[in-house]
């Protein structure tokens, strides 16, 4: 009797230890989730933080869109964005994330929008060297997420390392956004322009939020309209 007694209960034991050993599991799997969780959280509020810094140094009305979808073609580079006449935008407005400029509009629907990256090799955008004033146009490369600076004199007064941000000609971007930074300078012989390779400040068909800008001369009514 004593015999079968000890049996039962090193069975109950081992169904006791058995279920703890679950419900630890259990619980480890929890918190593990909830670690995961608060840090994506974390991420996510260190990416709004920068974003809504970058709108200091725009100095002009923007709004928030959430990229939708990458549309990368052998041809193109483009981003669609949950923003569209409904809420104000319009063709050619400028785009920019919280490291650069993106792009701009090139179409608009009633609540989305299509943005041509300025990577793409229809893009131009007029810049300039930030340290020496050298203006240019950055053309979208066509390979890869990279830009080139179009008829620079091969005497100009540009460096690998050089910041290049917008110049504000046309007033259609903002002066003085990053773009990017020359990665390289080739002077060929007997050549009249420098082949200059730049990369993008902007995190390219990477960021999940986007800031659509709104120059002042637009005013701020389209800017106002796209927060409703």
């Amino acid at each position: 009797m004593r015999i079968g007694d000890g049996l039962a209960e090193n069975f109950k034991a081992r169904e006791v230890l058995i279920a703890d050993n679950e419900r630890l599991r259990a619980e480890n799997l929890m918190l593990r989730s909830h670690t995961v969780k608060f840090s994506a959280l974390e991420r996510e509020n260190e990416r709004l933080r920068k974003l809504l810094d970058s709108t200091a140094d725009l100095r002009e009305e923007v709004v928030v869109a959430d990229t939708l979808s990458i549309e990368p073609g052998a041809s193109s580079r483009q981003i669609v964005i949950n923003r569209g006449a409904r809420q104000g935008v319009y063709e050619g407005q400028p785009v920019a994330d919280a490291f650069g400029i993106v792009g701009q509009v090139m179409q608009v629907g009633p609540f989305t929008s299509t943005v041509l990256l300025i990577t793409d090799p229809r893009h131009a955008l007029p810049v300039q060297i930030n340290r020496s004033g050298v203006r240019a146009v950055a053309n979208g490369e066509g390979e890869g997420d990279l830009l080139v600076l179009s008829f620079v004199p091969t005497n100009a007064d540009i460096r690998v390392g050089d910041l290049v941000v917008c110049s504000g000609l046309g007033h259609q971007f903002p002066a003085g956004y990053p773009v990017g930074e020359v990665k390289s300078l080739d002077v060929e012989p007997g050549e009249p322009f420098a082949k200059i390779i730049v990369a993008p400040s902007a995190h390219i068909g990477r960021s999940r939020e986007v800031l659509l800008v709104w120059p002042h001369q637009r005013g701020a009514a389209g800017a106002e309209a796209a927060r409703q």
